[in-house]
């Protein structure tokens, strides 16, 4: 089964990959399916900008095949929820990772940990290649670190300074089979395979 991820993304992109792996899904990216712009992400929610990648690749696409997207970010609940949906753009357009991460603890400055509470949000659209879609969300608690540790893939910033509930490591340091069982795209994404097992269009991995 052939999905395109709606993303530019690698390290999205190698994530997905594991999490679908043992299964016969062969996830390409938009490069791979040679789609070089990129879609308008102007949406309220998590779920809108899901659905614009998701509706962007679809009518690119040469051949009908099965598409995801996804969107997801950090919120701190310090901060109201941002950067929530703003996450990629939180310091900027084309904003550098350490940038990122650099603007949001200075945000952060001086708050106790008991103020560092935060959470990841992911939303994920599949749209069938007859044009229909559905969606799956996900999200894990945790707290933002006063400075980073790890290192992260490329274009998942956030995971150096955020440490899930009841782990002492943030997600850049735990291995990624870890990370993948707990995060939030983890548990969106399962959702997204339960869904396909169910419609017969997904073999399920076969146990050891």
């Amino acid at each position: 089964m052939k999905i395109i991820l709606a993303s530019h993304n690698p390290g999205k992109t190698k994530e997905f990959r594991e999490l679908f792996a043992g299964t016969d899904a062969e996830i390409l990216n938009l490069d791979d399916a040679g789609i070089k712009d990129d879609p308008v992400e102007n949406g309220n929610t998590f779920l809108e900008n899901a659905a614009k990648k998701a509706e962007f690749a679809a009518n690119r696409l040469k051949e009908k095949c099965w598409v995801m997207a996804d969107d997801s970010g950090i919120c701190v609940a310090m901060l109201k929820g941002a950067p929530g949906v703003r996450s990629a753009r939180w310091a900027g357009e084309n904003a550098s990772g350490e940038a990122i991460v650099a603007h949001t603890l200075a945000k952060l400055a001086g708050a106790p940990p008991e103020r560092r509470g935060a959470w990841f949000e992911c939303a994920i659209v599949l749209i069938s290649p007859d044009g229909k879609s559905n969606s799956f969300s996900g999200h894990v608690m945790g707290k933002v670190t006063e400075e980073p540790h790890g290192t992260a893939y490329p274009k998942l910033p956030y995971d150096t300074i955020f440490v899930p509930n009841g782990y002492q490591k943030t997600f850049a340091e735990l291995p990624d089979e870890t990370k993948n069982a707990l995060s939030h795209r983890g548990r969106a994404a399962e959702l997204a395979k339960q869904f396909l097992y169910m419609q017969g269009l997904l073999n399920k991995p076969r146990p050891d």
